[in-house]
């Protein structure tokens, strides 16, 4: 439950998406079917900044999100549509990501490399068991 909790807990979100290099400021996170996303990544050597936003569509905790995305720069039109399928195994849980819409400026491979980045973030924050005070 920890690997969808980090999906949909702001805090959480801006501790593992970005990719290396790059901080992100949470916005507006509507962790609900319907609700709405906001968020900002910004390259920490630069300062760029670009946004980005969507809908939630499909949420069933510890299982499945579905959910729209769209970036604000014009040059990357379009709306994704990424869903991200959760499986317990054995050893903790097996986590499947399809991104579809990707606008035609970013490369596949790009994306593939942005997400492995991500998920080592994430394995890092939810695989810790730290026990309580």
């Amino acid at each position: 439950m920890r690997v969808y909790r980090a999906f949909l807990e702001a805090e959480a979100l801006a501790k593992w998406l970005p990719p290396h290099g790059f901080t992100c400021r949470v916005e507006r996170l509507e962790a609900r079917v319907g609700g709405t996303f906001r968020m900002a990544f910004s390259n920490f050597a630069t300062g760029h900044s670009h946004g980005f936003g969507g809908q939630y569509l499909e949420l069933e905790p510890g299982q499945r999100l579905r959910y729209t995305d769209r970036f604000d720069d014009p040059n990357l039109p379009g709306e994704m549509a990424v869903t991200i399928t959760l499986s317990q195994v054995l050893c903790g849980t097996e986590l499947a990501i399809e991104q579809s819409g990707i606008p035609d400026a970013i490369p596949v491979e790009m994306c593939y490399l942005g997400w492995q980045e991500s998920l080592t973030q994430l394995a890092a924050l939810v695989e810790p068991e730290i026990p309580s005070e």
